[in-house]
């Protein structure tokens, strides 16, 4: 079950799951840190396991009918364990979007697409980065609540 982790957010173990989702540099990482402080639309829900913060997965819900991650993270050695698919899976669980997007670097957007994402290239967005639209729509025959 995911926790949420807005009221925990200067611990250093959240800081550094969310320094693994955004560009090396402490400016990134505290602008990160400052938006979900300031903006009561992003989300950050964690998950734990015996008590430890394992990852993490920032997320906006538009309200119509579609998601965004704006990050996910998981420790290192806790990586390829389904910890990543598993936080994705109770977001849909919890929201039931017809579409779920993320964007990624080149890093990432395998564990998109082994997730059921559909990957798009938006190309070089910044100077040597090619950067990942991943969208993930609701299946036709998916009931809805």
């Amino acid at each position: 079950m995911l926790i949420h982790l807005k009221s925990r957010i200067q611990e250093p173990e959240v800081q550094e799951l969310l320094s693994y989702s955004v560009f090396p540099d402490p400016d990134h990482l505290n602008r990160a840190l400052q938006q979900y402080v300031d903006k009561d639309e992003l989300h950050l829900d964690g998950y734990e396991d015996e008590g430890q913060l394992i990852g993490l997965i920032g997320y906006e819900n538009t309200g119509t009918s579609e998601v965004t991650i704006h990050h996910i993270a998981v420790l290192p050695e806790n990586r390829f364990k389904n910890y990543g698919r598993g936080m994705i899976s109770q977001v849909l669980a919890k929201y039931n979007p017809d579409r779920l997007i993320a964007e990624t670097d080149v890093e990432a957007v395998e564990f998109y697409r082994n997730t059921g994402f559909v990957v798009y290239s938006l190309g070089e967005l910044y100077p040597g980065v090619e950067r990942f639209r991943c969208v993930l729509e609701k299946d036709e025959g998916q009931d809805e609540d």
